[in-house]
């Protein structure tokens, strides 16, 4: 038995997923034999830790300090070990335009993109490109913001007059904005663990847009596992996941999302280096398919975290 911190909560717009996912995540530790503290994050952190002084946290943290490496570095500080990625993997994956050109440079399939920061519109003109880069990635452009997951502020703008718009939003939830080439196609999530991809899972939203009320409404969106793919297909989609896992330097976990043409061409859109663990979170379903329980995934993330205290 150890002692184990769940974080969870926090102050980004992805509260409420983390809250859920980490209740679960808290249940199965329990049923697990562990003496488990689920910890809602908050300024007093670092003195709730130091006075807990748990064996291990749990991060179950999503959005911002949980994804970015901010919260891994505390820990670091610390001397706490906790499950997931290391600090400059968090750091690669939660920025969407770094972990794009890293994919670029080595030479992995991703939609084309530009990206600018606030201040490149409001002080370097940035707008008055703006129809160059309409040509050059063509309609409809997806325009989200860069560091945001679970699709908050994500918008497709299908003609020059909504780009304002879509900008707008983007800009709302972060300071620098992410153009995209939409790719029409099928929403795929290839789950990485311990180096090894599970299953396939391809999620069909009722509505044109896997957005976050598709994501974690349940009933909005329909999964399929595994994917119904070609065998070859498949197997490239596992291959190109693993190989961006190891790319950006991730570890234990991660979900790399990804887009299939008409044509059967991958797309990587991102990585989550903390996959959701709630009802309708990719991450435990693939699990299930590959024969791991969830209890039997919990401990396995638990075990990885321990082994490098």
């Amino acid at each position: 038995m150890s002692r184990v911190a769940v974080l969870k909560g926090g102050r980004s717009l992805e509260r409420e997923v983390s809250l859920r996912s980490g209740a679960r995540v808290e249940d199965a530790l329990k049923r697990l034999g562990h003496e488990v503290h689920g910890l809602d994050v908050d300024h007093d952190l670092v003195r709730r830790l130091r006075d807990l002084r748990p064996d291990l946290c749990f991060l179950a943290l999503h959005g911002r300090d949980g994804e970015d490496g901010t919260v891994q570095e505390l820990l670091e500080i610390l001397g706490v070990p906790y499950t997931g990625s290391g600090v400059s993997a968090c750091i690669r994956c939660a920025d969407k335009v770094l972990a794009k050109h890293h994919m670029v440079d080595a030479g992995l399939p991703t939609p084309d993109f530009f990206a600018f920061t606030e201040t490149a519109f409001k002080e370097l003109g940035a707008a008055e490109a703006l129809g160059e880069i309409e040509e050059r990635l063509a309609f409809p452009i997806v325009v989200k913001p860069a560091d945001q997951g679970s699709a908050l502020g994500l918008r497709i703008a299908r003609e020059a007059s909504q780009v304002p718009g879509a900008l707008v939003a983007a800009f709302s939830y972060s300071s620098k904005v992410l153009l995209e080439r939409h790719v029409r196609g099928r929403d795929l999530a290839v789950s990485v663990l311990d180096g090894r991809a599970l299953p396939i899972v391809e999620a069909v939203p009722e509505g044109d847009m896997y957005d976050f009320d598709a994501r974690y409404e349940i009933g909005r969106t329909s999964f399929v596992c595994p994917a119904q793919l070609p065998e070859a297909v498949a197997a490239r989609a596992a291959e190109l996941a693993v190989g961006v896992h190891e790319l950006l330097g991730c570890r234990d976990v991660s979900r790399v999302d990804l887009l299939v043409d008409e044509a059967g061409d991958l797309h990587v859109l991102e990585v989550n280096v903390i996959p959701g663990m709630t009802e309708t979170s990719l991450l435990p379903q693939a699990a299930d398919a590959a024969g791991i329980a969830f209890d039997d995934l919990i401990a396995r993330l638990a075990e990885r975290a321990l082994a490098r205290a």
